[in-house]
Parts: structure tokens; C-alpha cells; sequence
């Protein structure tokens, strides 16, 4: 098989597109499933709680071992760990598919997302050295941005369509022709390379990131039926605190640290961290609870329910691509903006005006969301890799992408905990009353993506990255990272 520089544009082409097709299936999973949880639900006879560990024990997974199979595929192979991803994903979704019980299905879809997370970071390793020419990269990070974009759009659709025609467990079964093909045609077509100079095993810092995430997703999901102080809950969060405390000794004494700390000085790097993590926390917590909603207390079937979510997804759909142009041209500054108003503008939709109760209001709700989240992908990433060195670009990616997963199981996690401390007896009664805290923090979710937009975009933000960059620089011995990302 020839190397990456010795690949014809139209296998560039089709290399790019094996790597859309891991990236398809993994974003497809998570909006189908936000359509199937009730029904799900009524099966299992699970309670709010349950419906969290669903969505949260996948993206807890995913944000725990994200960078560890990024620094796995430079040491032993891109093509071997994407392979391994592939077919670990679709092994879990034919398990999620059969799970008798709600305990199974959760455990199946933490097998799914050790599998995911060697997909999506792997597949833009193989993708930046396919396309080694800015403007073709940056064409190649468009595509890949508008499959999610994609997947957004059609999840819900296709989430109901199969939830009311064939039953929950058939949304598992999109995953495994998609999964195969790719699998052979990976085999097939794409070259093996790895990192000239791979990072160090950090497996300390590796187990203290997952003890720190489970820990406080535990402890926020189970509460409101534990109760708040109990001592179980009171471990869990004692136990989230000593891992965050153990990261911020241990991580600055290692020569190549899982999480380099000192990237933190950079304001436009810890601006798309806490943007990432807000903007996705609000994507969470707003699909959780329009699902619930949608066909709990207005009674829709999953297909109807979809159809309501498809103004957002198809805003987001439109809003991606032409937000990475703006990216590039003017940089992230006016993405940010408008991304802050119009995910913030939706959350006061429902949290002050009552969005769910008028159908026209509901809908340009899910309009202004959809524009919001479509066009803050593409500025995370540029902040994030703003001023770093060429080498440490990749691993700042690495970050936001795991900033980005956080964000989503928190979201789901508080969302959810709010959600079950309101309801009573009486779930559909009590719905409206109960969501009205947690509209609120999706609100307040868009307000920090607009202020620390605001603040990390500016001279005085470029003036840290820079500094920053002086000081990374000697230990990589590369220029800084000056060029704009389109995604």
C-alpha cells in the first residue's frame, strides 16, 4: 500500500470519506438515542436517573480515555488502533441492541464508547496526514464538520422512523453495516503511519482523569434520590476532589504530561475549554429534556418528537460550514458573539417566556439553538490551537475534543438531577414546573459561551497565547501554530 505523499487525489478522496463514515456513526448514536429514551424508559421501567447513565456512560468513557488513544495511535499505529475502534464499536452496538436490562445496556454502551474513543481523534490524525496542503485540509476539516452537521440532522428522523416502526433496539443496528464496511475498507485503503516522536504513557494521570470524572458524575446523577448528603454522595465527591487535586500536583512534575498544565496560560486555550464545556453541557442538557418532554407530557411518538428537533439540527447543519469560513477569514471573535446570544436567547425562550407551550415560540427556539451551536464548533477549535507550537497543536485539539464530552455528560447529569429534585408523583405535572430551574442553567450555559468569548478573543488574549508559546516553544523546538483552522 502506497504512503500518505504517494496517495492519488481521488484515494486522498476516499480515505477521507472511510474516516466520515467512523464519524457518522458515532454522532448518529447519540441523537438517535436522545429520541429512543422514552420508549427505552418504559421498557426498563427506569426512572430519570437511568435515562442519564444511558447517554452518560457513554460520553463519560469517551471523555476519560479520548487523549489516551490519540498518544496510542501515534506510538503503535493510526490504522491499527482505528481498526480496533471500529470493530470494538460495532461489537458494543450489536451488545446495546440485545441488552435484556437497563444495568446491561449501560455497561454495553461504555463498550461502544471505548471503541468511539479511538475513532474520532485517530480519523483526524489519519485525515491531517492525508491532506497535507492547507487549503486541501481545510476543505477536508469542512467535509468533516458537516457530517456532524449531518448526523444532527438526520438522527432524530431516523431515531423515530426505527423506534416507531421496528423498536428501540434497531437504532443499534444503523451502526453495523456502516461499521463493517469501514472496517474492511480502512483494511483495504488507508496507509499505517505514526508519530515520529510519540508522547509518553501517562497512566497515573490516565486512571486520576477517570476517577475525577466518574466520581462527580456519580455523585451529581445519583443525589437527588441518595439525597445530597448522604455519605455515599459525600465519597463520591470527596473522591472527585482528591483526583482533581492529584492532577494539579502530579501532572507538572512529568516531562510529558497527559494534560499539560501550563497550556491553561493561554487565555484563548482555557477560553474554548470552558466554551466547549458550556456550549456542550447546553446541547445535553437541551436534548434531554425537549426528548422528555416532547413524549412524555406532550405525548408525540419518537418520530413526531424528532420532527419538532429538526429546525435545530438543520440550522446547525447550515450554520457549521459557513461558520468555519468565518473562522478563517475573520477569525473566532464574531462566531463566539453570535454563538453566545443565540443559544442564550433560546434558553430565556423557555425559561422566562414558557417556549413549550406555543408552538411558534418552541420553534424559532429550536431555530436560535440550532444557529448557536452550529457555528461555536469551528471557533473551539481555532482558540484552542491559537499561538500553540506546531507539535502541541494537536494535543490542545485533543483537549478541547475532551472538553467537548465533558461538557455533554455534565450537562446531562445536572439537567437530569435538577429535573428528578422537582418531579414528584405526578411526571407529566410536574414537568413544567420542574424544568424551569434547569432552562435556566442551559441560559446561563449561552451567557458564559458569550462572555468568555468576549474575553478570550481579544488583544489581550492573543497577547497570553503568544506567551505561552514562548514558553512551550523551547521544549518542542517548533515555530507556534499561526494558521487559522477552518473546523
Amino acid at each position: 500500500m502506497p504512503a500518505y505523499d504517494d496517495l492519488s487525489p481521488r484515494h486522498r478522496q476516499l480515505v477521507l470519506a472511510i474516516c466520515c463514515m467512523s464519524l457518522l456513526i458515532v454522532s448518529l448514536d447519540n441523537t438517535i438515542l436522545n429520541v429512543a429514551l422514552p420508549t427505552m424508559a418504559r421498557e426498563f421501567g427506569t426512572s430519570i436517573s437511568g435515562m442519564q447513565w444511558t447517554i452518560d456512560a457513554y460520553t463519560l468513557v469517551l471523555a476519560s480515555l479520548l487523549m489516551l488513544a490519540g498518544s496510542t495511535a501515534d506510538r503503535v499505529g493510526r490504522r491499527r488502533v482505528f481498526q480496533a475502534g471500529l470493530a470494538v464499536f460495532t461489537l458494543g452496538s450489536v451488545l446495546c441492541s440485545l441488552a435484556p436490562n437497563l444495568e446491561s445496556l449501560v455497561a454495553f454502551r461504555m463498550i461502544q464508547a471505548v471503541g468511539g474513543s479511538m475513532l474520532n481523534p485517530v480519523a483526524m490524525s489519519i485525515i491531517t496526514n492525508t491532506f497535507t496542503e492547507p487549503r486541501e485540509r481545510a476543505r477536508a476539516i469542512g467535509v468533516w464538520g458537516g457530517v456532524v452537521g449531518i448526523s444532527m440532522a438526520a438522527g432524530p428522523l431516523v431515531g423515530g422512523l426505527l423506534v416507531d416502526a421496528v423498536g428501540w433496539r434497531a437504532i443499534f443496528w444503523v451502526n453495523l453495516p456502516v461499521g463493517l464496511a469501514a472496517l474492511c475498507l480502512t483494511r483495504r485503503y488507508v496507509p499505517e503511519s505514526r508519530a515520529p516522536k510519540p508522547r509518553r504513557a501517562d497512566p497515573v494521570g490516565q486512571l486520576l482523569v477517570v476517577l475525577l470524572l466518574g466520581a462527580l458524575t456519580y455523585a451529581i446523577i445519583e443525589a437527588p434520590t441518595a439525597g445530597w448528603t448522604s455519605p455515599l454522595i459525600l465519597l463520591f465527591a470527596a473522591t472527585a476532589v482528591a483526583a482533581l487535586a492529584g492532577l494539579l500536583l502530579y501532572e507538572p512534575r512529568r516531562a510529558e504530561p497527559l494534560i499539560d498544565l501550563r497550556f491553561f496560560r493561554s487565555a484563548p486555550f482555557s477560553g474554548a475549554t470552558v466554551i466547549a464545556i458550556s456550549a456542550f453541557a447546553a446541547l445535553g442538557g437541551f436534548l434531554f429534556l425537549s426528548t422528555l418532554y416532547l413524549q412524555d407530557v406532550r405525548g408525540l411518538d419518537a418520530l413526531h418528537a424528532g420532527l419538532w428537533m429538526l429546525p435545530m439540527a438543520a440550522m446547525t447543519l447550515v450554520c457549521a460550514p459557513l461558520s468555519g469560513r468565518l473562522v478563517g477569514a475573520r477569525g473566532p471573535r464574531l462566531p463566539l458573539l453570535v454563538a453566545g446570544v443565540a443559544m442564550t436567547a433560546s434558553g430565556i425562550l423557555f425559561a422566562a417566556f414558557e417556549a413549550e407551550n406555543s408552538s411558534a415560540t418552541r420553534f424559532l427556539a429550536y431555530v436560535l439553538f440550532g444557529i448557536g451551536f452550529g457555528v461555536v464548533n469551528a471557533p473551539i477549535t481555532n482558540t484552542a490551537v491559537a499561538g500553540m507550537p506546531r507539535t502541541q497543536a494537536g494535543v490542545a485539539a485533543a483537549v478541547a475534543s475532551t472538553s467537548r464530552q465533558i461538557g455533554q455528560t455534565l450537562g446531562v447529569a445536572v439537567i437530569g438531577a435538577v429535573l428528578a429534585s422537582g418531579v414528584t408523583s405526578s411526571y407529566a405535572h410536574d414537568f413544567t414546573a420542574a424544568s424551569r430551574p434547569a432552562w435556566w442553567i442551559i441560559t446561563a450555559c449561552g451567557a458564559t459561551v458569550l462572555c468568555v468569548g468576549t474575553l478570550t478573543s481579544g488583544r489581550w488574549a492573543r497577547a497570553t497565547a503568544q506567551h505561552t508559546a514562548d514558553r512551550l516553544t523551547p521544549d518542542t523546538e517548533e515555530a507556534p501554530q499561526t494558521t487559522r483552522p477552518a473546523s
